[in-house]
Formats: structure tokens, C-alpha cells, sequence
């Protein structure tokens, strides 16, 4: 920083403000005194310009979830590009997931599941898993499991499924209001992400979580899981 401070009456004078170059709030104060409450208040002006500033690149570039239920996987985009990719389970041909485009309507932590017989309370039983990313299509969200191996099948009552450790994650990644799309078929985002030779999987009409559908804490209608 250009500039010398008088240490003893706390006083500081400047040449060059930030960095030795003039900034625009600094024409004309060459050789001006600042005291520190003065110098403080400068400081804070700069560093909100510049958080407004990431604030805004970060809306240019919002992310937002694509699932090709096809290829079973779910990719993270922001922008125009790919921050991950997860497997998923999806729909099974009796209760397929809904195609369209969808956005987040809510996130819930260790949510409790609401069954037609009984209640699950947050925990390793419990079929939404630790995390809840419900979407706007009533009834249908993003959530973990209690069944892993269902990961990368068509599996689930119309839900997409992710392991837990995965769900976590990505449940801190977006935020209520980003955008959701399923797509029945496969899509560029993943083909050109994809595994060779990898192989899908579709098991048998019957659930593999050998229950209905019921609903979610704090969601609106029931989940499809």
C-alpha cells in the first residue's frame, strides 16, 4: 500500500490508497489526513463493492440440476459448466420419475418419512435417507436412502435417489429456487462425462423398498421415494 502513517497521533497519509494505485474513491486525497475511523469507513465501502461485485458474477453464472433418467445420473451445471456428476436411482417402469422442468421448492436435513402404516424417524432406516431437496412437482424430490444398492437402477417410486454422502453434498450446493430438469433421455451434459463401457441396470416392478409411497416432514403432499 503506497502512502506512510504518523503511528503516534493514529493518524494516517496516504500517496496511493489500495494497492499503490488511486482508486475511485480516493481522487483528489493526495496528502490528505484520514484518521482511522475515516480510513475504517473507506475500507468497509471498497470491500462491499467488492462483495456486491462477486455477488452479481455469481448470479451470471446459477447452477442448476440436470437428470437424464436414461442414464440414470444426475450433473450439477453452473453455467456452462459441469461441477459434478452423481449416479442416481430413478423412477421404475410402474412409477416412473416425472419428466419436465421443475425447480427446488425446499431443502429439509434428516427428514421424517410419513408411511400409510407408520412413521420413520430420521436415521439408517429411514427410506428419504439424511437429506429432503423436494422439487416442485408434488410429491417428487431428490433425497438419499436406506437402500444404496438401488443407486444407478429404476428403483424408486418416481423420486431420484442418491446415496447419502452424495445428497449431502449436493444439498449444500443449490439453493430453493434453482432450476430442475428431468429428461427422459440421455443428454450431452453426460455423454460427454460418461464411463466407457458402463452398464445400466433396471430391476424387476416390485419396490425394492417393500413399501408405498408415504410423505415427508415439512413437504407438501406425499413423496414418492
Amino acid at each position: 500500500m503506497g502512502g506512510h502513517g504518523q503511528i503516534g497521533d493514529k493518524r494516517l497519509i496516504f500517496n496511493d490508497l489500495l494497492l499503490g494505485s488511486k482508486c475511485a474513491f480516493c481522487v483528489g486525497m493526495n496528502h490528505k489526513e484520514l484518521t482511522n475511523g475515516q480510513l475504517g469507513r473507506l475500507v468497509a465501502v471498497v470491500m462491499m463493492a467488492a462483495a456486491q461485485a462477486r455477488a452479481a458474477e455469481n448470479a451470471a453464472a446459477p447452477r442448476r440440476i440436470v437428470v437424464s433418467i436414461a442414464d440414470r445420473k444426475l450433473a450439477l451445471i453452473e453455467g456452462e459448466r459441469v461441477v459434478k456428476i452423481y449416479d442416481v436411482a430413478v423412477g421404475k417402469a410402474a412409477t416412473p420419475s416425472p419428466r419436465g422442468a421443475f425447480e427446488i421448492v425446499h431443502r429439509i436435513p434428516n427428514p421424517t418419512w410419513y408411511g400409510p402404516d407408520k412413521v420413520v424417524a430420521p436415521g439408517k432406516s429411514n427410506p428419504l435417507g439424511t437429506r429432503w431437496i423436494g422439487l416442485s412437482a408434488k410429491g417428487y424430490g431428490i433425497h438419499g436412502t436406506n437402500r444404496p444398492d438401488s443407486i444407478g437402477k429404476a428403483a424408486s417410486h418416481g423420486c431420484i435417489r442418491m446415496r447419502n454422502k452424495d445428497v449431502e453434498e449436493l444439498f449444500e450446493l443449490v439453493q430453493v429456487g434453482a432450476a430442475v430438469e428431468l429428461s427422459a433421455e440421455g443428454s450431452e451434459w453426460f455423454s460427454a462425462n460418461a464411463d466407457k463401457g458402463e452398464k445400466t441396470h433396471v430391476v424387476s416392478e416390485v419396490s425394492v423398498d417393500r413399501e408405498r409411497s408415504g410423505s415427508v416432514v415439512g413437504s407438501s403432499g406425499d413423496s414418492r421415494f
